[in-house]
């Protein structure tokens, strides 16, 4: 019984190291590809046309507001008033009548001064390859500057090279210590499956008739 169990430690022992290995390999093959393609200051950022803002939740499980969310809601206003983009395309989960990501965030953008003419809505980017994939495949994009916190950004920039489409990002502001702990550690494993996506070409939930961005 001691024989079996030792072995079994050592396998769940093997698995772990093994995992933190490709974990860690993966995390630097990502940093070392995008490096040059992300942006924290507004006056050094080249224009584009399209700004692709990924969608988060607005508020927290105890009713506080998402900082992570409005974060990106000011990056996203910085942009457009430093004339660094024209329009904004909103991209969020959509998936029941009660969440609907990407209206919650329009109604902040144009409450921040944002015309609605110059902001579009992806109601299926249910992922960050989704609303990646999407932009180009049915809001016709080959070149944007995504806006998120730079750990998104930097997966998200990755998953846009791999598609053929010229990405920069412009990092919003991180949140505090604790939070971001969690939130590293869940991208840590959103990375690997955003690898297996791209080795097995998984396409998005989603597609449809294109629309124009002008």
């Amino acid at each position: 019984m001691k024989k079996v169990f030792k072995k079994i430690l050592l396998f769940f022992l093997l698995g772990i190291a093994l995992t933190s290995v490709w974990i860690a390999i993966t995390d630097s093959i990502v940093k070392k590809t995008v490096s040059e393609k992300l942006y924290s200051s507004v006056e050094e950022i080249p224009y584009n046309k399209v700004g692709l803002l990924l969608g988060t939740g607005k508020y927290l499980r105890d009713g506080r507001i998402n900082a992570y969310y409005a974060y990106r809601i000011t990056a996203t206003k910085e942009l457009f008033e430093a004339n660094k983009i024209d329009f904004i395309l909103v991209s969020g989960d959509n998936g029941t009548k009660k969440y609907d990501e990407p209206t919650t965030i329009q109604k902040d953008l144009l409450e921040a001064g944002i015309p609605t003419s110059s902001i579009f809505l992806d109601y299926a980017g249910f992922r960050t390859l989704d609303s990646v994939v999407r932009s180009k495949k049915i809001f016709g994009q080959e070149s944007i500057t995504i806006i998120s916190q730079k750990f998104h950004n930097e997966r998200a920039i990755y998953i846009a090279n791999k598609k053929g489409i010229d990405a920069i990002g412009y990092n919003a502001r991180d949140v505090n210590s604790y939070a971001n702990t969690k939130i590293q550690i869940r991208e840590s494993f959103a990375r690997i499956k955003m690898m297996l996506d791209l080795l097995f070409d998984i396409q998005p939930k989603f597609l449809g008739e294109k629309i124009e961005i002008r």
